[in-house]
């Protein structure tokens, strides 16, 4: 399918304006198809040749301005209009469109716990026109006007209030000027709870197997919350006429900010016991949707090289809001190790990119696609919180307001944010973004101690980089009882062209440095040698837990580049790890230790004592607390590296416990999941488990399972799933089989495979799609073959081989991963 060029786009935009869309969705009849009818009202500025996008399976009839069309005039997802004539013009579309398995234009899905069909649009970023025709480009807004007709008993959901006119039959009024891959359409028999807020009709929907784990009382407290907040500090209002949210199956992303109709991954209703950390990642995930409704929908970029002006102010502000007004008042640590670990790891790879890259690298649709990443994510809100700091809180959000007003239902670019910002500071923020924004990399902080005089110490602050940074370097002493006393801190500025500054402060050296306390900049820090040798014996002695944060991320990044030995780095998690009291960061270390430091970075022949002693490590943590939150977090790492089969088959058999947490549905299938690997359950015995959890949990659940199963049939079997010619799996099933394929212990049996992967990955890509070929580069990668014929094999199929835009950067990034864990292993 052709990807729509930023000239082309621009071209586009100077011949027309968009006036509005009115578009009828028949979502009643039987089939893979349903009806989608389009009336599109737009001016030509001039006379022109241009196209609208459109992806039927069959194409009915096209009229403009009452003229029939000849339907061959649609070619590769293009329906040409030549001609057109100055002046206004209405062109009407009718059409059949395909029902998606992968979350691309109007998903369908059958639950597989009550047969029940279930409906919900996913526009972004290019997938519009596999709903309804459309001038597919985000500077090209309109209002929409959607109309439906359903089965009887359904629920109908759009931007905008949608009102059943008579049975089957729904109505909605025009939403304010949107962009077309926020249009968005649900149906099926959902669950719904509804409540008035503000004036403003509020909805939360999931499918009726859902109903009774919904938590509707928590998502509506954490909803209004924010929405209170956003009006604190925005001076524009909410700008649409209703806000639900619906929780969907087989979401291709964490969520989507649809104005009105906010889109989430059911994986968010959670159906068994979760812990603090869930919680607090849904309501982050609810902050950060809402906060498009002004970052994005009310002012939207205008081409793709600004997606950050979308999600990294997104991502700031759902963490920033969810700290400052619910229990979760750590979010920002929580941040610092889910999230900015991300970005600074995607920061590290060839197919870095800065925040806010130059137009000209943005030069299609499908290379913008690729940088919807931990950078444009993690990153960008990481060097928003440094922009805030910079410019001081209140500063930056008068210049927020500024932007909001003067683009109000309109696009922005940079250049516009830069400059609504400079209305409000004497600071250089053009020189600010050019260091921060139009850069890639992070700047590397190392601390130098030295005396100074009898009452002061010197801190060397050396930067490996040309960024400016304001930030806390934390001092502190060790007590005679192995505690830790903080010394008073102070916002330090580190002038971008200066490599070195020195600061002088009072008393004697302390015992540890810790640079950028508060995480407050993004950067690698480092650590002096007294310092180190401190953090050995003392490291849970932080008495912050932010701090402590971003030490262990400074740890796992020494490990990463090879800097700390992945040994040393498991005796750290030993000795400090029982005496952590933040279980986001415990849950972070361990899952770090189990499926990076085992599987990839220790030699194989040093994997089974690791293995005996992190599983160890996780009994102590169990077995000396009473936290029921703790023992949540602790269990999955405790089942997935027991080699005791029996410790886990009493657990499911009901004649042992483990202690004291509940065996509820999705706890099982991880001991199922292990002791599938471990050789101890048949493909019969799981079918049978599968038959007693007929849900989309269960059915995944079942799937790594039946792929993890240790004998060469049942590879077949999995290998032909995902890479056959006749795959069609939908996209979590695809995930999920993946995900239990190559487990370190089948390095032998999953031999074949490796020689199989980079052809078949290729060909799958080819045949299925974006979705498929990201999932394929990513989550059916061989990450435990951590071998040199792997990077060369998969080294040469990027240079030969021609793989679509998703499979590239996916293999790319992947393939840099391996030759990270190489560099480990050899240091």
């Amino acid at each position: 399918m052709t990807t729509l060029s930023r000239q082309e786009a621009r071209t586009r935009a100077r011949q027309l304006t968009v006036h509005s869309y009115t578009i009828h969705l028949d979502l009643g009849r039987d089939g893979d198809t349903f009806g989608s009818t389009t009336t599109i009202h737009f001016t030509a500025h001039h006379q022109a040749d241009t196209f609208v996008e459109l992806r039927p399976t069959t194409l009915h009839g096209v009229t403009l301005d009452g003229r029939p069309l000849d339907v061959g005039l649609l070619s590769d997802g293009r329906l040409r209009l030549t001609d057109l004539t100055a002046g206004e013009h209405t062109l009407y579309v009718t059409a059949d469109m395909p029902y998606s398995r992968t979350s691309e234009g109007m998903h369908r899905f059958t639950d597989p716990a009550d047969g029940r069909t279930y409906l919900y649009s996913m526009c972004f970023q290019t997938e519009a026109p596999r709903v309804y025709a459309c001038f597919d480009q985000p500077d090209l807004k309109a209002t929409f006007t959607v109309s439906a007709t359903t089965p009887e008993d359904w629920t109908f959901l759009t931007n905008s209030v949608a009102t059943q006119t008579r049975p089957g039959h729904w109505t909605s009024p025009a939403t304010p000027p949107i962009s077309t891959y926020l249009m968005a359409a649900a149906a099926g028999p959902y669950h719904s709870h509804t409540f008035t807020h503000a004036g403003l009709p509020f909805g939360v929907h999931t499918r009726r197997s859902l109903a009774e784990h919904l938590d509707a009382e928590e998502i509506q407290r954490i909803t209004t919350a924010c929405y209170d907040h956003y009006h604190e500090i925005f001076d524009e209002p909410y700008p649409f006429d209703s806000y639900d949210q619906l929780f969907a199956p087989e979401l291709n992303a964490g969520a989507m900010e649809n104005p009105g109709l906010v889109v989430l991954t059911d994986s968010y209703v959670h159906r068994s016991a979760t812990t603090d950390n869930q919680h607090a990642t849904r309501a982050t995930t609810i902050a950060h949707e809402m906060a498009h409704m002004w970052f994005g929908n009310l002012v939207t970029l205008q081409w793709w090289d600004d997606i950050w002006l979308n999600e990294s102010f997104a991502e700031y502000m759902g963490t920033d809001v969810v700290a400052r007004t619910t229990e979760w008042t750590d979010n920002w640590a929580r941040f610092t190790t889910e999230r900015k670990t991300w970005g600074r790891d995607a920061d590290q790879r060839p197919s870095t990119h800065p925040i806010a890259p130059d137009p000209e690298d943005v030069p299609d649709t499908a290379t913008a696609l690729q940088n919807f990443d931990g950078i444009s994510y993690a990153k960008g809100a990481s060097a928003l919180r440094q922009l805030a700091a910079w410019l001081g809180r209140e500063d930056f959000l008068l210049g927020l307001n500024t932007h909001f007003t003067r683009h109000r239902f309109g696009n922005a670019t940079l250049e516009d944010f830069l400059d609504n910002l400079a209305r409000h500071t004497n600071r250089d923020v053009r020189q600010w973004a050019a260091r921060w924004l139009r850069t890639t990399g992070a700047d590397v902080l190392v601390p130098g101690v030295a005396d100074a005089d009898a009452d002061t110490w010197l801190l060397h602050v050396h930067k490996d980089g040309n960024r400016p940074h304001r930030l806390l370097a934390a001092a502190f002493d060790r007590a005679p009882d192995g505690t830790l006393a903080a010394r008073p801190t102070a916002h330090t500025d580190l002038p971008a062209d200066e490599r070195t500054t020195t600061l002088t402060l009072p008393g004697d050296p302390p015992d540890l440095v810790v640079l950028n306390d508060q995480d407050l900049t993004y950067a690698k820090t480092r650590f002096d040698e007294r310092s180190w040798q401190t953090l050995r014996t003392a490291l849970t002695a932080v008495p912050d837990p932010l701090t402590r944060v971003t030490v262990w991320s400074a740890a796992r990044d020494l490990v990463r580049d090879a800097e700390l030995p992945p040994g040393e780095y498991l005796r750290l998690v030993e000795k400090h790890l029982p005496h952590e009291s933040d279980n986001t960061t415990v849950a972070a270390v361990l899952e770090f230790v189990h499926g990076t430091l085992l599987d990839r970075y220790l030699d194989p022949a040093d994997r089974p004592d690791a293995l005996g002693r992190l599983h160890d490590l996780t009994t102590h943590l169990l077995a000396h607390t009473e936290e029921h939150d703790r023992r949540l977090t602790v269990l999955p790492t405790h089942i997935g590296t027991t080699t005791r089969p029996t410790e886990l088959t009493t657990w499911l058999d009901g004649t042992g416990t483990l202690y004291g947490v509940p065996l509820d549905a999705d706890r099982r299938w991880l001991a199922l999941r292990r002791l599938t690997v471990l050789g101890q359950l048949t493909a019969s015995e799981l079918d049978e488990e599968a038959a007693a959890d007929r849900t989309a949990n269960g059915e995944q659940a079942a799937a790594r399972c039946r792929a993890a199963l240790p004998d060469a049939a049942a590879k077949a079997r999995a290998w032909e799933l995902m890479f056959g010619a006749e795959s069609a799996l939908s996209n979590y099933l695809f995930s999920a089989t993946a995900q239990g394929f190559w487990p370190a212990e089948q390095r032998e049996l999953t031999e074949p495979y490796l020689k199989r992967y980079f052809p078949d990955a290729l060909a799958l890509a080819h045949r299925r799609g974006e979705t498929v070929a990201r999932l394929a580069g990513r989550q059916a990668f061989p990450h435990t073959a951590v071998e040199d014929a792997v990077l060369e094999e998969g080294r040469r199929t990027l240079a030969e081989e021609e793989p679509p835009p998703a499979l590239r950067r996916a293999l790319t990034d992947e393939l840099d991963d391996l030759a990270r864990a190489l560099r480990v292993r050899e240091a």
